[in-house]
């Protein structure tokens, strides 16, 4: 009788048993292909302010049943980044558990204001492009646009676009002269926009606003205007990743991307070790961006990029820019647009983004 759990028997059992594989490769791709990711959560509260709580998203319209009705919700909403998280981790095992590096993310969009906890989420992707990379024959980019919908309605909630570096089940040939392709205008456009950013010199002054209401964003731009100076500032918090950041909070949003669980694995990855999901860098960075606004509602977010690993103990800080402020017709609130970058202890950019947001009049 076989002894399964006998050293040498079982190694030889691994090297010939089959591997069951999990994600697809560059070439399981196909341009305007729609995928229907299964399953899809139910949104909680618990899971919502775990979430908000762990990322220190503290505006209390996700917390308090008093100022969500004061804010126009009918009940405690879901926190807008915790709703991202799990229309993304739905669709990580079909799109990117192969692994590859997150290129970005644009176009975000909060279809409806205030979903609330008992939703059960349907999400679905199409794929938009396919591009070769050709400074990593073993890849490719694949770019698709996700919507997450109410599965009972059928209503839009959220949706972007995003890029990741996908794994190709056979390497481009290549002699290493960049004979695998051309550059990608998007890796192009990084490669100029890094060069152009470092040649950049700064403006004579960066000016704060006074304070978190729209009219302080406004004053600030208006005092901007016309001198060499821009709205930009820092945020005093820091939060240093750790477990919980790194595994379980994806985890419980059904992303399954081994880079966040799996030490074994990425022991020999460029990082040498798990890393930080990137929403949850981005939802402390915003985090700490919100705790200095009056922000009344999430509008969109943009040209969202991930500039280098974040790992357990790896501190993340915010900066932010004002980039403009607009009245609304909405009452009590205007539109403000911002640039928020997250950069670790060492003063490394991270994550950076824009976004759009309503922030709350002071009158």
């Amino acid at each position: 009788m076989t002894d399964w759990t006998d050293s040498d028997t079982f190694a030889a059992a691994l090297n010939r048993a089959e591997t069951k594989q999990k994600g697809n490769c560059f070439e399981d791709f196909a341009e305007g292909e729609t995928i229907e990711h299964s399953p899809g959560l139910e949104l909680s509260r618990h899971g919502s302010e775990l979430w908000a709580g762990q990322t220190l998203n503290y505006d209390p319209a996700y917390w308090r049943p008093s100022v969500a009705e004061e804010r126009g919700f009918g009940e405690v909403p879901v926190h807008p980044d915790y709703l991202l998280a799990c229309v993304m981790g739905a669709s990580v095992e079909d799109l990117s558990e192969k692994g590859g590096y997150f290129l970005g993310r644009d176009d975000l969009r909060y279809h409806r204001p205030g979903v609330e906890p008992g939703t059960e989420l349907r999400v679905e992707s199409v794929v938009e492009s396919k591009a070769e990379s050709s400074s990593r024959p073993a890849y490719g980019i694949v770019t698709w646009e996700t919507t997450g919908y109410d599965a009972a309605t059928g209503e839009r909630l959220l949706s972007y676009t995003r890029t990741n570096m996908i794994p190709r089940r056979e390497p481009l040939a290549t002699d290493g002269a960049g004979e695998g392709g051309t550059a990608t205008e998007s890796e192009s456009a990084d490669a100029e926009a890094s060069s152009a950013s470092a040649d950049a010199d700064l403006p004579e002054e960066l000016l704060a606003p006074e304070g978190g209401h729209f009219e302080d964003f406004r004053e600030a731009l208006d005092r901007a205007e016309g001198r060499d100076a821009a709205v930009a500032y820092r945020h005093e918090r820091g939060r240093t990743v750790d477990d919980t950041t790194v595994a379980q909070l994806p985890l419980s949003t059904l992303n399954t991307a081994k880079q966040h669980h799996n030490g074994d694995v990425m022991a020999d990855s460029p990082s040498g070790e798990i890393v930080a999901y990137g929403d949850v860098t981005r939802s402390i960075a915003l985090g700490h961006a919100r705790s200095d606004e009056r922000t009344a509602r999430e509008v969109a977010c943009g040209d969202e990029r991930f500039h280098d690993f974040v790992t357990v103990g790896d501190t993340i800080y915010g900066f932010t820019r004002a980039l403009d402020a607009r009245e609304t017709d909405r009452d009590g609130a205007g539109e403000v647009t911002f640039e928020h970058v997250a950069f670790n202890q060492r003063d490394e950019p991270v994550y950076s983004g824009t976004r759009t947001a309503l922030i709350r009049k002071r009158n």
